[in-house]
Parts: C-alpha cells; structure tokens; sequence
C-alpha cells in the first residue's frame, strides 16, 4: 500500500506522525511518501520530499514574495503523484496549497482524504465547494464543524481531536516541577509560558509584545517555547537583553509547570486548555493583512477554546494594544481569586466536547477500511 501525505506546518507534521504511526501499526505493507517535518520523518522511518520549513509561509506578501519556490515544489509533488499513482493522498490542513493537489490528484483518478479540514468557516467559504467536488472523504477535528459541513451537503466523519493523543503520550514522559527546573536551568519563581507562534512572522509580530508584557510581572518568569525549524538565532535576535530564556521543542513541559501562558491563536491554544493552563490569546499580524482579514473573517472568536465552546472564556487580543491588554489580563489570572478557576472549568467542557484520545487510531482504522 502506498500513500502520500501532506504537511505544511508544525502542528501538521506532529498529528500527521501519529497517523502514520497508527496506519504502520495495522499495515505493515504501508509505504509512506511525504512533505513534512521531522516527527513525520521519525514515524515514517524515510526522509521528506519536501521539508515543510521551505513552504511555511503566511501573510499575503510572506506567500508573494515565495511564490515561484512554492509552485515549483506544487509542480515535483503533480510529478510524483502521476508516477507513483499512490493508493490515496492524504491532505493535513494547509488549505491553500493543498486544495490545489486536491483538485489534480482527484481529477487523475487518485482517492483523496483530507485529515483536518480547512477551516472555511472562519473565512474563504467558496473552498467548501472545492472539498464536495475533490474530496473523497474529509475528517474534522471540531464538533461543531459536523453541523457546518453537513448544512453544506458535505458528509464529514468526526473521531475526535488528534492533540488529545499528543498529551495523552506526553503525560508519560511529564517532568515534575524540580526536574523542570533543574533541566533548564529556573529559579524557583512562578512560570509564564510565551508561546509566541511555529511561523517566523507570527513569533516576529507577537513575541516583542509578549516581552513588553514580561516587564511588568518580576516576581513571575517567563519562558519561550521554541518552535520547532524556526531558526534559533530569531529567537536570540528578538530575545536580546530581556533575560528571558528559550525552550526547544518542549512546549508541553513548559505548560504543564506554568501559572499561567500568553499564547499566539492557533492549535497551541488548545493545547493549552488540555493542559489546564490559565491563558491570554494574542495575535498581531501585517496591516494589509488585518485589513483583508478584517473583510473576510466571519467568526465570532478567534481562539479554538472560545470557538469550541462558541462563548468567550479567555480574553482574546487582536493586533491593538497588546501589551496594556495582556498585562492587564494576566493580572487579574495571577491576582484575582476564582478567576483562574473559571478558565479551567471551562476547559473541563472543552474536554467533554472534544472527546477521550485515541482519535489518531479510529480515524487510521476508518481510512483503511475505506481502501480495502
């Protein structure tokens, strides 16, 4: 059996390894061919066609600037599909290069899954017609994308979120708080988790904030978690005179002994809630890109925990102010009593909604069924 898969962000490749891993496990026969990252690599056992870090761009002008490298890389993946005509082509998030793979490996006869659906009810809804027209079959990891999706004529399958399986993994490999500061060097103060983004130009427009923040709190500690394939040296760059230290590639030890965290919208929020972390949601991009942002986003939240529960428990942040909003939010998490304990009993719905782990696995059990 022969598939291709692809990745083409951080939180891809890490939900994409545990696919793998899981279809490996009850197929022994699957051959993996992939773009991805390290972890897909790890689980797949063979290097990646293409590493994501080469195509892990955002913004308008971010993806302009990297258009001819992204569509000579579109053009080698079109080349390989026709050559190894694989089994099914596995498509993870990553909407806008995907959908395009979508549309020439379905319209050459290849099946196609797509494993965490683009998030079109947020913005560009018109794609909901390229996924009924393309898509052979699409998995979502949000309970309330099955009531969307099927309102548009779309039969969706939901198994549960795969973060659920990162954590449950991680809770067996979890440091204690001694052994987490005595392994990366802290002092006995409380911990603030910055997680500041997996893309350059996400940590560039929101870590600065989240420093200026760091300022106010000097009984706290604050600590970065290091994405991984983002350079080190940005993270030095932007770090520079602030004494606030970097950890690769770590995140959920450094959630699991944090107080409280300042995290960048994205999947690491609801990392974060799982791990029942106190937590302010910020997200600080380009001008032109908020402005174009800003005509296309119908949602009420931009947070997976807000969005979830479709009402507002943590205090979102949105490209004005940050730092008077953050400092004043994580005031009142560190100061005020019964606060924190509102947020994490939240959490404890989110938890109910999501589901029990083992999402990875069910959803490896359908898709082999579906090519028998």
């Amino acid at each position: 059996m022969k598939l291709f898969m692809i990745a083409g962000e951080a939180s891809g490749d890490l939900h994409a390894s545990n696919l793998i891993r899981e279809i490996r496990s009850r197929e022994s026969r699957a051959a993996f061919s992939y773009i991805g990252g390290d972890l897909m690599e790890n689980a797949a056992g063979g290097g990646p066609l293409v590493h994501y870090a080469e195509m892990n761009y955002m913004g308008f002008f971010d993806v302009l600037k990297n258009i001819f490298r992204i569509r000579r890389i579109l053009k080698r993946v079109k080349t390989i599909l026709i050559t190894e005509r694989p089994d099914a082509v596995i498509l993870v998030d990553y909407a806008g290069f995907n959908l395009k793979l979508a549309k020439f490996a379905s319209n050459h006869g290849l099946k196609v899954f797509y494993y965490i659906s683009p998030k079109v009810w947020a913005w560009r809804e018109s794609r909901v017609e390229k996924l009924k027209r393309y898509v052979d079959s699409l998995f979502v990891i949000f309970p309330f994308e099955v009531e969307y999706f099927l309102q548009r004529g779309i039969e969706v399958e939901y198994h549960g979120n795969p973060v659920t399986d990162a954590i449950e993994a991680f809770r067996h490999v979890k440091l204690n708080k001694g052994d987490f500061q005595k392994k990366y060097g802290l002092d006995e103060r409380p911990v603030i988790a910055l997680l500041a983004g997996s893309r350059r130009q996400e940590i560039k427009s929101c870590l600065p904030e989240m420093i200026a923040a760091a300022k106010s709190f000097p009984r706290n500690q604050f600590v970065v978690a290091g994405a991984p394939s983002v350079d080190p040296g940005l993270y030095e760059t932007l770090l520079a005179g602030s004494g606030i230290p970097v950890i690769p590639n770590d995140t959920y030890n450094l959630l699991s002994n944090a107080e409280a965290a300042i995290v960048t919208s994205g999947t690491a929020t609801l990392e974060t809630a799982l791990l029942k972390v106190p937590q302010v949601v910020v997200y600080k991009t380009g001008k032109i890109t908020y402005r174009l942002g800003k005509l296309f986003v119908r949602t009420k939240f931009f947070s997976l925990v807000n969005l979830i529960l479709d009402q507002s428990l943590v205090r979102e942040v949105l490209q004005f102010n940050l730092k008077e909003e953050m400092i004043e939010e994580l005031d009142r998490i560190l100061n005020i009593p019964g606060y924190r304990d509102r947020i994490t009993g939240g959490y404890e719905e989110i938890i109910e909604r999501i589901g029990p782990p083992g999402s990875s696995g069910r959803i490896a059990d359908r898709m082999l069924k579906l090519l028998q």
